[in-house]
């Protein structure tokens, strides 16, 4: 008889939980695994007739596709310049932040509210900035660094996709920066300022090794989120000039929809970004979580 609550209990909780699981497989385990057959087939998405070619699309993709492979040389390029700059800038925010007194929900409001707009949105409005209000603004003001081929040059192109990625980015970082913050204990911050010690000392030996859970998870959001980049390309270059700033997503979206309907193959591309994420996301939680047990 005691043990009749807990199975009771079991069952309405399965039961609250199983419309949110019968979406989850239906909308996502079910196309997932659906991908892995169809990169394995010649499909083309319309034809209702196939045939199944086992691995050649990822042969194809991996020694023949020039574009693809430049197009992961370029992902890989715009990670690691996301990995590095928006964690470094979401920690520099939340430090300079939490420093004031008065002021603190306004700049939180302030730099969070990017990640409330489209990154499809608001990568139209930084094209309009970077194609008229930076032209204009130079003519008025004489700044001709800032009339440039934003959009045309394929060097000052990618520099505007990390301009805004960072804008629509940054802000959900801080936030969790600033609750990892919140979290270290005030009587060790008042025992580094007995010692004697600096903010920079404080930073380095005290700030930093109490938030490395809080970097953990930001290094694994900023890695997850910039090898599936889609909409800042798209919105800003689609892609050019050229495949100059061709990221996998929209080699795979091309592939797919805009060339040739390839959809098996395109199904084959994603499957390989999906075990490139896959194996860096391990290694990487593998490192971060030793450095936190060392510290």
């Amino acid at each position: 008889m005691a043990g009749n609550p807990i199975t009771k209990r079991t069952v309405i909780l399965l039961a609250f939980v199983l419309p949110a699981l019968v979406f989850y497989a239906f909308f996502v385990l079910a196309p997932a695994f659906g991908g892995i057959w169809y990169s394995m087939t010649d499909w083309n998405g319309v034809n209702p007739a196939y045939s199944f070619i086992g691995l050649a699309n990822y042969r194809e993709a991996m020694i023949e596709d020039e574009n693809f492979l430049k197009s992961i040389g370029f992902t890989l390029k715009y990670v690691i310049a996301m990995v590095i700059l928006q964690n470094v800038f979401a920690i520099m925010l939340a430090v300079l932040i939490e420093s004031r007194r008065r002021t603190k929900s306004l700049f939180r409001t302030i730099f969070f509210m990017p990640n409330m707009i489209s990154l499809i949105i608001g990568g139209m409005m930084w094209l309009f900035i970077f194609t008229k209000v930076l032209p204009d603004l130079a003519g008025r003001t004489g700044l001709l660094f800032l009339d440039q081929s934003w959009i045309g040059d394929p060097r000052l192109s990618f520099i505007a996709i990390i301009i805004l990625s960072l804008w629509g980015g940054v802000g959900y970082l801080m936030v969790i920066y600033i609750a990892a913050l919140q979290n270290i204990p005030d009587h060790v911050k008042e025992a580094a300022a007995i010692d004697g010690a600096s903010g920079w000392q404080t930073l380095r030996y005290i700030t930093m090794p109490m938030i490395l859970p809080a970097i953990t998870i930001g290094v694994f959001l900023t890695l997850n989120s910039s090898f599936k980049v889609f909409e800042a390309v798209f919105a800003l270059t689609k892609g050019g000039p050229g495949r100059a700033t061709q990221v996998i997503a929209l080699n795979i979206f091309d592939e797919a929809f805009s060339q040739s309907n390839r959809y098996g193959y395109a199904s084959a591309k994603a499957m390989i970004l999906f075990l490139i994420v896959m194996a860096i996301t391990f290694i990487q939680l593998a490192i971060m979580k030793k450095r936190e047990v060392e510290a």
